[in-house]
């Protein structure tokens, strides 16, 4: 067990903008602040990941900015943004504009991209997946510079998720950039990933407790929560698409959180 497992738990909600009217969206992103949750996600696509891959679907950052003004509470942002579709000194001040509208509630989720439909319906290179790690290693220095520059600047040290679980390259840019890891899988596969990432944080020289250990989930507090937390993961999201946003096991985590939030 690492001493990240000593924060208090969080829970997330990814409400994923497919197949819904943007009415129900921003309904359902209230909800999700009245029940308690601490951050709402949405993702960085152009088209749905699942079901009618032409149905309705909305823009990542114009809707973070529209959420920044109707949500009051929770936390905010991407799980996770493309790194391909923006110009880094362009996402930086974005950022700090969304951080600005919400008070100080935006965390920059980022990862390198993967969906090829995305690229290629809007004109970006696909390239390969070690090129697009490499832009993304060398973006992140300039998003940290453009945000030391910008005036004014963020209200606070505005954190950066980063996304994925490759081994040799994203988990070492979280070891050098990341404030907050976001890995899938089961606890197995968690447990390898948290080692890894404790390693490549020895190698930079970073205390592996300064970052935040985050894990999308789909089963059953009682079953998941205890072995992940025993690997230091604090932060579980639960992730729903539309058309209809069934918040039933967000309700059963954040019961989960009350109950062992000492």
């Amino acid at each position: 067990m690492t001493s990240a497992a000593q924060r208090p738990i969080r829970i997330g909600l990814q409400l994923q903008p497919q197949h819904a009217d943007y009415d129900t969206i921003r309904r359902t992103a209230s909800a999700a602040e009245e029940l308690g949750a601490d951050i709402i996600f949405n993702w960085d696509h152009f088209y749905p990941l699942y079901g009618e891959p032409e149905g309705q679907h909305f823009e990542c950052w114009t809707m973070l900015g529209a959420w920044a003004e109707s949500t009051s509470r929770v936390e905010i942002g991407a799980l996770v943004t493309c790194n391909s579709y923006r110009n880094p000194e362009l996402l930086a001040d974005m950022a700090r504009t969304v951080d600005h509208i919400s008070g100080g509630r935006l965390i920059l989720g980022i990862g390198s991209g993967w969906f090829e439909k995305d690229y290629d319906e809007y004109g970006y290179e696909f390239g390969t997946a070690g090129g697009r790690l490499d832009d993304l290693a060398e973006s992140l220095p300039r998003i940290e510079a453009r945000l030391g520059k910008l005036n004014p600047a963020p209200t606070r040290k505005i954190p950066v998720l980063i996304g994925g679980g490759g081994e040799k390259k994203t988990l070492k840019l979280v070891a050098k950039h990341g404030d907050i890891w976001h890995g899938f899988g089961d606890p197995e596969v968690v447990e390898r990933k948290v080692k890894i990432l404790d390693q490549h944080c020895a190698d930079v020289g970073r205390d592996p407790a300064e970052i935040e250990r985050s894990c999308g989930v789909q089963g059953q507090p009682d079953e998941l929560g205890p072995k992940l937390l025993g690997l230091g993961v604090s932060t579980f999201t639960v992730g729903v698409g539309g058309p209809d946003y069934d918040l039933d096991l967000l309700k059963s985590w954040i019961a989960w959180r009350d109950k062992n939030n000492g």
